[in-house]
Protein backbone atom coordinates (compact mmCIF):
# COMPACT_ATOMS: atom_id res chain seq x y z
CA UNK A 1 0.00 0.00 0.00
CA UNK A 2 1.13 3.45 -0.73
CA UNK A 3 0.38 6.38 1.38
CA UNK A 4 2.17 9.98 2.00
CA UNK A 5 5.17 9.93 3.86
CA UNK A 6 8.50 10.99 5.05
CA UNK A 7 11.68 9.32 4.03
CA UNK A 8 14.84 9.69 2.44
CA UNK A 9 15.92 9.22 -1.55
CA UNK A 10 14.25 6.83 -3.53
CA UNK A 11 16.43 3.51 -4.57
CA UNK A 12 16.29 2.32 -7.83
CA UNK A 13 12.60 0.63 -8.19
CA UNK A 14 11.52 -2.57 -9.41
CA UNK A 15 12.07 -4.96 -6.58
CA UNK A 16 8.73 -3.99 -4.64
CA UNK A 17 6.55 -5.41 -7.94
CA UNK A 18 8.79 -8.12 -9.37
CA UNK A 19 9.23 -7.72 -12.80
CA UNK A 20 7.01 -4.61 -13.04
CA UNK A 21 8.59 -1.19 -12.54
CA UNK A 22 7.61 2.62 -12.57
CA UNK A 23 9.94 5.13 -14.77
CA UNK A 24 8.57 8.71 -14.20
CA UNK A 25 7.57 10.75 -16.85
CA UNK A 26 10.24 12.76 -18.08
CA UNK A 27 8.16 15.33 -20.99
CA UNK A 28 10.99 17.74 -21.18
CA UNK A 29 12.93 15.26 -23.04
CA UNK A 30 10.59 14.77 -25.46
CA UNK A 31 10.65 16.47 -28.90
CA UNK A 32 6.78 17.61 -28.58
CA UNK A 33 7.30 19.16 -25.17
CA UNK A 34 10.94 21.45 -27.02
CA UNK A 35 9.01 22.39 -29.90
CA UNK A 36 6.28 23.79 -27.92
CA UNK A 37 8.96 25.29 -25.36
CA UNK A 38 10.64 26.96 -27.93
CA UNK A 39 7.86 28.12 -29.88
CA UNK A 40 4.50 28.76 -28.17
CA UNK A 41 5.94 32.23 -26.87
CA UNK A 42 7.18 32.88 -30.34
CA UNK A 43 3.81 32.01 -31.42
CA UNK A 44 2.10 34.37 -29.03
CA UNK A 45 4.10 37.05 -30.02
CA UNK A 46 3.89 36.87 -33.55
CA UNK A 47 -0.23 37.15 -33.11
CA UNK A 48 0.18 40.25 -30.92
CA UNK A 49 2.67 42.04 -33.75
CA UNK A 50 -0.69 41.18 -35.98
CA UNK A 51 -2.98 42.62 -32.91
CA UNK A 52 -4.50 39.41 -32.66
CA UNK A 53 -4.87 37.00 -29.55
CA UNK A 54 -5.40 33.37 -28.06
CA UNK A 55 -8.75 32.19 -26.16
CA UNK A 56 -7.55 31.92 -22.46
CA UNK A 57 -8.49 28.17 -22.56
CA UNK A 58 -5.72 27.58 -25.64
CA UNK A 59 -3.57 29.45 -23.48
CA UNK A 60 -4.10 27.58 -20.50
CA UNK A 61 -4.06 24.05 -22.63
CA UNK A 62 -0.53 25.18 -23.60
CA UNK A 63 0.64 26.31 -20.18
CA UNK A 64 -0.52 23.37 -18.18
CA UNK A 65 1.04 20.81 -20.65
CA UNK A 66 4.78 22.72 -20.32
CA UNK A 67 3.98 22.08 -16.59
CA UNK A 68 2.38 18.34 -16.69
CA UNK A 69 4.66 16.02 -15.30
CA UNK A 70 7.41 18.13 -13.99
CA UNK A 71 8.56 18.04 -10.50
CA UNK A 72 9.17 21.47 -9.75
CA UNK A 73 4.96 22.67 -10.62
CA UNK A 74 3.85 20.09 -8.10
CA UNK A 75 4.27 16.40 -7.06
CA UNK A 76 3.32 13.66 -4.44
CA UNK A 77 5.66 12.02 -2.10
CA UNK A 78 4.42 8.75 -1.95
CA UNK A 79 5.35 5.64 0.90
CA UNK A 80 4.80 1.66 1.38
CA UNK A 81 4.41 0.82 4.66
CA UNK A 82 5.78 -2.30 4.08
CA UNK A 83 9.29 -2.33 2.59
CA UNK A 84 9.22 1.85 2.95
CA UNK A 85 9.82 2.68 -0.60
CA UNK A 86 9.31 6.51 -1.64
CA UNK A 87 8.99 7.98 -4.40
CA UNK A 88 7.95 11.91 -5.73
CA UNK A 89 4.91 11.39 -8.52
CA UNK A 90 4.54 14.96 -10.52
CA UNK A 91 1.38 16.23 -11.05
CA UNK A 92 -0.44 16.02 -14.30
CA UNK A 93 -2.13 18.62 -16.14
CA UNK A 94 -5.17 15.81 -17.28
CA UNK A 95 -6.29 18.27 -20.16
CA UNK A 96 -7.82 17.44 -23.21
CA UNK A 97 -5.87 18.70 -26.08
CA UNK A 98 -2.37 16.91 -27.11
CA UNK A 99 -1.11 15.90 -24.08
CA UNK A 100 0.03 12.56 -24.95
CA UNK A 101 1.05 11.60 -21.36
CA UNK A 102 -2.97 12.62 -20.35
CA UNK A 103 -3.91 11.55 -23.42
CA UNK A 104 -2.77 8.11 -23.14
CA UNK A 105 -4.66 7.65 -20.25
CA UNK A 106 -8.05 8.60 -20.94
CA UNK A 107 -7.54 6.40 -24.15
CA UNK A 108 -6.82 3.41 -21.84
CA UNK A 109 -10.01 4.05 -19.67
CA UNK A 110 -12.57 4.66 -22.53
CA UNK A 111 -11.59 1.64 -24.18
CA UNK A 112 -12.32 -0.34 -20.94
CA UNK A 113 -15.19 1.45 -20.54
CA UNK A 114 -16.24 0.49 -24.04
CA UNK A 115 -15.05 -3.28 -23.86
CA UNK A 116 -16.47 -3.98 -20.46
CA UNK A 117 -19.58 -2.02 -20.27
CA UNK A 118 -20.92 -0.64 -23.49
CA UNK A 119 -20.59 -3.32 -26.27
CA UNK A 120 -21.88 -6.46 -26.37
CA UNK A 121 -19.56 -9.50 -27.47
CA UNK A 122 -21.11 -9.29 -31.60
CA UNK A 123 -19.05 -8.02 -34.66
CA UNK A 124 -17.89 -4.54 -34.75
CA UNK A 125 -16.81 -2.35 -37.90
CA UNK A 126 -15.44 0.78 -37.93
CA UNK A 127 -17.10 3.61 -40.42
CA UNK A 128 -14.93 6.64 -40.75
CA UNK A 129 -16.67 9.79 -42.89
CA UNK A 130 -14.73 12.61 -43.69
CA UNK A 131 -15.67 16.30 -44.96
CA UNK A 132 -14.77 18.73 -47.51
CA UNK A 133 -12.23 21.24 -46.53
CA UNK A 134 -14.95 24.19 -46.21
CA UNK A 135 -16.90 21.87 -43.90
CA UNK A 136 -14.36 21.09 -41.40
CA UNK A 137 -13.61 24.56 -41.08
CA UNK A 138 -17.12 25.20 -40.43
CA UNK A 139 -17.22 22.24 -37.76
CA UNK A 140 -14.40 23.83 -35.99
CA UNK A 141 -16.05 27.52 -35.54
CA UNK A 142 -19.62 25.98 -35.23
CA UNK A 143 -19.66 22.70 -33.10
CA UNK A 144 -24.01 22.70 -32.74
CA UNK A 145 -23.41 22.43 -36.76
CA UNK A 146 -21.39 19.25 -36.36
CA UNK A 147 -23.72 17.70 -33.81
CA UNK A 148 -27.03 17.96 -36.34
CA UNK A 149 -24.95 16.66 -39.01
CA UNK A 150 -23.25 13.76 -36.74
CA UNK A 151 -27.35 12.79 -36.18
CA UNK A 152 -27.68 12.83 -40.15
CA UNK A 153 -24.61 9.96 -40.64
CA UNK A 154 -26.36 8.02 -37.81
CA UNK A 155 -29.30 7.65 -39.02
CA UNK A 156 -28.51 7.30 -42.65
CA UNK A 157 -25.62 3.75 -41.77
CA UNK A 158 -28.32 2.85 -38.88
CA UNK A 159 -31.39 2.77 -41.78
CA UNK A 160 -29.07 0.91 -44.21
CA UNK A 161 -28.46 -1.89 -41.55
CA UNK A 162 -31.71 -2.00 -40.48
CA UNK A 163 -33.53 -2.56 -44.43
CA UNK A 164 -30.61 -4.73 -45.77
CA UNK A 165 -31.38 -7.27 -42.66
CA UNK A 166 -34.66 -7.41 -44.38
CA UNK A 167 -36.47 -5.63 -40.82
CA UNK A 168 -38.21 -2.29 -40.61
CA UNK A 169 -37.27 0.46 -38.34
CA UNK A 170 -39.67 -0.77 -36.00
CA UNK A 171 -38.44 -4.13 -35.74
CA UNK A 172 -34.68 -3.74 -35.81
CA UNK A 173 -32.36 -1.31 -33.80
CA UNK A 174 -28.32 -1.04 -34.07
CA UNK A 175 -26.10 0.87 -32.16
CA UNK A 176 -22.99 2.74 -32.32
CA UNK A 177 -19.97 4.98 -30.44
CA UNK A 178 -18.97 7.36 -32.14
CA UNK A 179 -15.71 9.61 -31.50
CA UNK A 180 -15.06 12.46 -33.47
CA UNK A 181 -11.68 13.10 -34.53
CA UNK A 182 -10.20 17.01 -35.17
CA UNK A 183 -6.79 15.83 -36.54
CA UNK A 184 -4.83 14.32 -39.72
CA UNK A 185 -1.97 12.22 -40.48
CA UNK A 186 -0.01 15.97 -40.65
CA UNK A 187 -1.65 17.39 -37.66
CA UNK A 188 -3.51 19.26 -39.79
CA UNK A 189 -6.82 20.50 -38.73
CA UNK A 190 -9.17 17.77 -40.23
CA UNK A 191 -12.46 17.02 -38.19
CA UNK A 192 -13.97 13.65 -38.81
CA UNK A 193 -15.91 10.97 -37.39
CA UNK A 194 -14.74 7.31 -36.50
CA UNK A 195 -17.85 5.38 -35.65
CA UNK A 196 -17.94 1.75 -33.97
CA UNK A 197 -21.19 0.29 -35.39
CA UNK A 198 -22.76 -2.96 -34.52
CA UNK A 199 -21.95 -5.23 -37.40
CA UNK A 200 -25.65 -5.84 -37.75
CA UNK A 201 -29.19 -5.44 -35.73
CA UNK A 202 -31.37 -6.51 -32.99
CA UNK A 203 -34.30 -7.43 -33.86
CA UNK A 204 -37.29 -7.24 -31.40
CA UNK A 205 -40.54 -9.08 -32.09
CA UNK A 206 -43.25 -9.79 -29.25
CA UNK A 207 -42.26 -10.60 -26.22
CA UNK A 208 -39.24 -12.40 -26.86
CA UNK A 209 -35.45 -11.29 -25.86
CA UNK A 210 -34.19 -9.28 -28.64
CA UNK A 211 -31.34 -11.20 -30.76
CA UNK A 212 -28.91 -9.99 -33.29
CA UNK A 213 -28.57 -10.79 -36.94
CA UNK A 214 -24.96 -10.36 -38.62
CA UNK A 215 -25.94 -8.32 -42.10
CA UNK A 216 -22.73 -8.98 -44.95
CA UNK A 217 -20.41 -6.30 -45.21
CA UNK A 218 -20.77 -3.46 -47.30
CA UNK A 219 -19.88 -3.59 -50.81
CA UNK A 220 -18.77 -0.15 -52.57
CA UNK A 221 -22.30 0.56 -54.06
CA UNK A 222 -23.83 0.16 -51.32
CA UNK A 223 -21.11 2.93 -49.90
CA UNK A 224 -21.71 5.07 -53.19
CA UNK A 225 -25.31 5.09 -52.37
CA UNK A 226 -24.69 6.11 -48.98
CA UNK A 227 -22.16 8.30 -49.12
CA UNK A 228 -24.28 10.21 -51.93
CA UNK A 229 -27.21 10.38 -49.67
CA UNK A 230 -25.35 11.76 -46.37
CA UNK A 231 -23.69 14.88 -48.63
CA UNK A 232 -26.60 15.80 -50.10
CA UNK A 233 -29.20 15.64 -46.93
CA UNK A 234 -25.57 17.35 -44.87
CA UNK A 235 -26.47 20.08 -47.33
CA UNK A 236 -29.93 20.86 -47.04
CA UNK A 237 -29.66 20.70 -43.25
CA UNK A 238 -26.83 22.96 -43.28
CA UNK A 239 -28.93 25.49 -46.09
CA UNK A 240 -31.72 25.27 -43.43
CA UNK A 241 -29.55 26.72 -40.52
CA UNK A 242 -28.60 29.82 -43.00
CA UNK A 243 -24.86 28.17 -42.80
CA UNK A 244 -24.50 26.89 -46.70
CA UNK A 245 -25.33 28.80 -49.96
CA UNK A 246 -25.40 27.32 -53.18
CA UNK A 247 -26.99 27.50 -56.78
CA UNK A 248 -26.80 24.99 -59.36
CA UNK A 249 -22.48 25.08 -60.27
CA UNK A 250 -21.32 25.85 -57.01
CA UNK A 251 -21.62 26.31 -52.61
CA UNK A 252 -19.98 28.45 -50.48
CA UNK A 253 -20.71 28.82 -46.66
CA UNK A 254 -22.16 31.80 -44.83
CA UNK A 255 -20.69 32.91 -41.76
CA UNK A 256 -20.67 36.22 -39.99
CA UNK A 257 -17.05 38.22 -40.57
CA UNK A 258 -14.72 37.07 -36.88
CA UNK A 259 -13.58 39.51 -34.20
CA UNK A 260 -10.40 41.38 -35.56
CA UNK A 261 -8.18 40.64 -32.88
CA UNK A 262 -9.59 36.71 -32.82
CA UNK A 263 -6.96 34.88 -34.18
CA UNK A 264 -8.46 31.43 -34.11
CA UNK A 265 -9.80 31.16 -37.58
CA UNK A 266 -6.75 32.59 -39.27
CA UNK A 267 -5.16 29.54 -37.61
CA UNK A 268 -7.98 27.30 -38.39
CA UNK A 269 -7.83 28.11 -41.85
CA UNK A 270 -4.26 27.99 -41.87
CA UNK A 271 -4.41 24.21 -40.31
CA UNK A 272 -7.32 23.02 -42.82
CA UNK A 273 -5.10 23.97 -45.97
CA UNK A 274 -1.69 22.43 -45.19
CA UNK A 275 -0.56 26.40 -44.67
CA UNK A 276 1.69 28.22 -42.19
CA UNK A 277 -0.36 30.63 -39.98
CA UNK A 278 1.87 33.12 -38.69
CA UNK A 279 5.59 34.13 -38.82
CA UNK A 280 7.83 35.98 -42.17
CA UNK A 281 6.40 32.48 -43.83
CA UNK A 282 2.86 32.76 -43.31
CA UNK A 283 0.45 31.87 -46.05
CA UNK A 284 3.29 29.51 -47.78
CA UNK A 285 2.00 25.95 -48.39
CA UNK A 286 3.68 23.66 -45.37
CA UNK A 287 6.44 21.28 -45.86
CA UNK A 288 4.44 17.92 -46.35
CA UNK A 289 6.17 14.13 -46.52
CA UNK A 290 3.68 11.81 -48.61
CA UNK A 291 4.28 8.11 -48.48
CA UNK A 292 3.91 6.13 -52.26
CA UNK A 293 2.65 2.89 -52.17
CA UNK A 294 4.06 0.23 -54.71
CA UNK A 295 2.07 -0.31 -57.86
CA UNK A 296 1.96 -3.79 -57.22
CA UNK A 297 0.48 -3.20 -53.45
CA UNK A 298 -2.28 -1.97 -54.30
CA UNK A 299 -4.08 -0.44 -50.48
CA UNK A 300 -6.89 -3.31 -49.76
CA UNK A 301 -9.10 -0.74 -47.80
CA UNK A 302 -9.92 0.79 -51.15
CA UNK A 303 -12.53 -1.76 -51.67
CA UNK A 304 -14.56 -0.40 -49.06
CA UNK A 305 -14.46 3.60 -49.69
CA UNK A 306 -16.84 5.72 -51.35
CA UNK A 307 -16.48 9.56 -52.25
CA UNK A 308 -18.48 11.99 -53.63
CA UNK A 309 -18.70 15.99 -53.28
CA UNK A 310 -15.51 15.97 -51.15
CA UNK A 311 -17.18 13.15 -48.71
CA UNK A 312 -15.26 10.06 -48.14
CA UNK A 313 -16.92 7.29 -46.63
CA UNK A 314 -14.29 4.07 -45.40
CA UNK A 315 -15.57 0.62 -43.94
CA UNK A 316 -12.96 -1.98 -44.13
CA UNK A 317 -12.27 -2.31 -40.64
CA UNK A 318 -14.11 -5.17 -38.88
CA UNK A 319 -13.32 -7.34 -35.89
CA UNK A 320 -15.70 -10.20 -34.35
CA UNK A 321 -17.31 -10.55 -30.59
CA UNK A 322 -14.52 -13.25 -29.75
CA UNK A 323 -11.35 -11.30 -31.29
CA UNK A 324 -10.67 -9.43 -27.43
CA UNK A 325 -7.42 -8.03 -28.61
CA UNK A 326 -8.76 -6.58 -32.34
CA UNK A 327 -11.48 -5.36 -30.74
CA UNK A 328 -8.95 -3.84 -27.71
CA UNK A 329 -7.06 -2.25 -30.19
CA UNK A 330 -9.72 -0.70 -32.30
CA UNK A 331 -11.02 1.02 -29.45
CA UNK A 332 -7.87 2.38 -28.15
CA UNK A 333 -7.38 4.19 -31.80
CA UNK A 334 -11.33 4.86 -31.97
CA UNK A 335 -10.36 6.79 -28.54
CA UNK A 336 -7.40 8.16 -29.00
CA UNK A 337 -5.43 11.94 -28.77
CA UNK A 338 -3.29 12.84 -31.63
CA UNK A 339 0.05 10.93 -30.39
CA UNK A 340 2.37 14.33 -31.53
CA UNK A 341 5.41 12.74 -30.38
CA UNK A 342 5.07 9.87 -32.59
CA UNK A 343 3.81 12.06 -35.66
CA UNK A 344 7.44 13.90 -34.50
CA UNK A 345 9.08 11.07 -34.89
CA UNK A 346 7.88 9.82 -37.89
CA UNK A 347 8.64 13.16 -39.88
CA UNK A 348 12.26 13.13 -39.29
CA UNK A 349 12.03 9.27 -40.58
CA UNK A 350 10.18 10.13 -43.59
CA UNK A 351 13.23 13.30 -44.17
CA UNK A 352 14.64 10.36 -46.17
CA UNK A 353 11.59 9.92 -48.42
CA UNK A 354 11.92 13.45 -49.38
CA UNK A 355 15.19 13.59 -51.08
CA UNK A 356 13.99 15.16 -54.32
CA UNK A 357 16.58 13.70 -57.02
CA UNK A 358 19.65 11.12 -57.51
CA UNK A 359 22.09 14.10 -56.49
CA UNK A 360 20.89 15.10 -53.62
CA UNK A 361 21.88 11.32 -52.43
CA UNK A 362 24.92 11.17 -54.19
CA UNK A 363 25.95 14.51 -52.31
CA UNK A 364 24.94 13.23 -48.98
CA UNK A 365 26.76 9.90 -49.67
CA UNK A 366 30.26 11.46 -50.87
CA UNK A 367 30.03 13.40 -47.69
CA UNK A 368 29.60 10.64 -45.74
CA UNK A 369 32.11 8.45 -47.79
CA UNK A 370 35.11 9.93 -46.44
CA UNK A 371 33.70 9.92 -42.91
CA UNK A 372 32.82 6.32 -42.92
CA UNK A 373 29.52 6.79 -41.46
CA UNK A 374 27.03 3.88 -42.96
CA UNK A 375 23.59 4.47 -44.08
CA UNK A 376 22.17 3.10 -40.51
CA UNK A 377 24.71 5.44 -38.74
CA UNK A 378 23.59 8.15 -40.71
CA UNK A 379 19.88 7.46 -40.09
CA UNK A 380 20.66 7.52 -36.13
CA UNK A 381 22.76 10.54 -36.69
CA UNK A 382 20.25 12.48 -38.53
CA UNK A 383 17.68 11.68 -35.87
CA UNK A 384 19.58 12.40 -33.25
CA UNK A 385 20.50 15.85 -34.65
CA UNK A 386 17.27 16.40 -35.33
CA UNK A 387 15.89 16.01 -32.02
CA UNK A 388 18.09 18.17 -30.80
CA UNK A 389 17.88 21.19 -33.58
CA UNK A 390 14.25 21.04 -34.20
CA UNK A 391 14.46 24.67 -35.71
CA UNK A 392 16.23 23.36 -39.04
CA UNK A 393 12.62 21.32 -39.76
CA UNK A 394 11.69 24.01 -42.31
CA UNK A 395 14.93 23.02 -44.31
CA UNK A 396 14.34 21.17 -47.85
CA UNK A 397 14.88 17.74 -47.09
CA UNK A 398 18.61 17.32 -48.56
CA UNK A 399 19.73 20.57 -47.15
CA UNK A 400 18.45 19.51 -43.81
CA UNK A 401 20.08 16.56 -43.62
CA UNK A 402 23.74 18.22 -44.56
CA UNK A 403 23.38 20.40 -42.57
CA UNK A 404 22.45 18.41 -38.99
CA UNK A 405 25.87 15.79 -40.57
CA UNK A 406 28.06 18.65 -40.96
CA UNK A 407 27.47 19.70 -37.55
CA UNK A 408 27.88 16.30 -36.31
CA UNK A 409 31.21 15.87 -38.09
CA UNK A 410 32.88 19.24 -38.79
CA UNK A 411 35.36 19.50 -41.12
CA UNK A 412 38.75 20.41 -40.38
Amino acid sequence: MLSTGKGGAAPVYGHALGHATYERHRPEQTLLYRLIEKHYPALVEQLEVQGKSLPANVHGEFEAYLKCGRLEHGSLRVHCDKCHFERLVAFSCKKRGFCPSCGARRMAETAALLSDEVFPDVPLRQWVISFPFPLRYLFAAHPHAMGKVLSIVHRVISSHLIHKAGHSLKEGATGAVTLIQRFGSALNLNIHFHILFLDGVYVCRDDRPPRFQRVKAPNKDELQELIQLISQRVGRCLQRQGLLEQDTESAWLDLDPAEDNDAVPQILGSSVSYRIAVGPQQGRKAFMIRTIRPLDRPDPGLERVAKANGFSLHAGVSCEGKQKDKRERLWMCESGVPKLQDHCEHYIMGVFDALETQEDWLQIGGLCKPLGVGSRQLEKVVIKGLNERPEVLHLRAASLIMNVIQDTFPCD
